[in-house]
């Protein structure tokens, strides 16, 4: 094995559940044998599950066939599923000498600073105690508004609040093919080159019946991660030996070397693009200063060519281009109120600070 690493494990609702939504527990059986051995070896894990409202269905279709509101349903049957869910993975691990700890979180626990570590406090004691976080998003209280696209992106966030050293997304499939996955002469990508591979040239959106995540989604979560600084693979969940071989760097899935790093700050904005409470138009100086790899830039006022929305000093705004481009986020040293009154002139403070600014490209 190599040297001890941070790892995030996210197994997805058809690796974990049979096409009837009852638990796999020989697949969750043997996934759990392999974290194990990683854990004994001196690595940390964090365990993604899925599988909850999955579960929930393989119980009590019958009764939940009552409930005409398709969001009680939903939730009815995490709530149900979850306990089967936890209390599966409970006994597994306990086989092994190992405690789990359930985490349920949404994406409102990502859109404040003050969450944001309160929750990753909370993990990290977790992890230096030898306890293995089982995490999922809390669907019984989720609302549409607020819901993560899939536990693909609540794994990435999570690699990157930990600052995990590798993500593996675990799939039915062994990693991203080159071509139609469907064609007996397709072959998945060993190690994603951006040179050589583009997203939309070599995978289809869609989503599985169980989940509502699909291989789009995994590919955008890995290069998002990756840029962050974290590992990522995509590969088999069905291979008895998934886990040891990626973290032994043997061939298994597709894997995306870490392009970079990223301060705790930047990353917790990663997580926080998407729930911004206002943005800033920029002129096409500033925005050319902000891409500039060769320097460190902030946000000076006199950059700034427009405010929208009401926000206050330390809330996370979105950066845009005057063709209305998404170029980044960050957090706001001015409130709305103030920015406005600065806007466009020489000598005020940065708006938002380097150290806080986070950009797409």
């Amino acid at each position: 094995m190599p040297e001890k690493q941070r790892i995030v494990v996210k197994i997805g609702s058809q690796v974990l559940c049979d096409p009837e939504g009852a638990l796999n527990r020989e697949v969750m059986a043997s996934l759990v044998g392999q974290m194990a051995e990683l854990a004994r070896a001196g690595h940390q894990l964090l365990l993604v599950s899925s599988g909850a409202v999955a579960a929930g269905s393989g119980i009590a279709r019958e009764r939940i066939g009552k409930i005409s509101d398709p969001v009680a349903r939903k939730q009815v049957l995490a709530a149900i599923g979850q306990v089967r869910l936890m209390e599966t993975y409970r006994a597994l691990f306990d086989e092994h000498g190992l405690t789990v700890a359930q985490v349920l979180t949404s994406k409102s626990d990502f859109q404040t600073r003050r969450h944001y570590l309160n929750m990753r406090g909370c993990i990290e004691a977790l992890l230096a105690a030898g306890i293995v976080p089982v995490v999922n998003e809390n669907d019984v209280v989720a609302i549409t508004e607020l819901m993560f696209t899939d536990n693909d992106e609540l794994a990435g966030l999570l690699a990157g609040m930990v600052n995990a050293d590798l993500l593996c997304l675990l799939s039915t499939v062994p990693g991203v093919y080159e071509g139609d996955p469907d064609d007996p002469t397709s072959r998945y990508i060993d190690t994603w080159d951006p040179g050589r591979h583009q997203l939309e040239d070599v995978v289809q959106r869609g989503t599985s019946r169980l989940g509502r995540g699909g291989m789009h989604s995994k590919l955008a979560i890995a290069l998002k991660t990756a840029k962050l600084g974290t590992d990522v693979v995509i590969a088999d969940g069905a291979d008895p030996r998934v886990l040891p071989k990626v973290v032994g760097a043997e061939r298994a899935g597709t894997r995306f070397p870490a392009a970079g790093e990223a301060s705790s700050a930047k990353r917790w904005l990663a997580s926080a693009d998407g729930h911004a409470t206002g943005s800033v138009t920029v002129n096409a100086g500033a925005e050319a200063a902000l891409l500039d790899r060769t320097r460190l830039a902030s946000l000076l006022p006199v950059g700034v060519s427009g405010v929208d929305g009401d926000f206050s000093a330390g809330d996370v705004i979105r950066i845009l281009g005057e063709d209305g481009r998404v170029l980044g986020c960050g957090r706001a040293r001015y409130d709305h109120e103030e920015a406005r009154r600065v806007m466009g002139q020489r000598g005020q403070k940065p708006l938002i600070h380097y150290d806080y600014l986070y950009l797409l490209n």
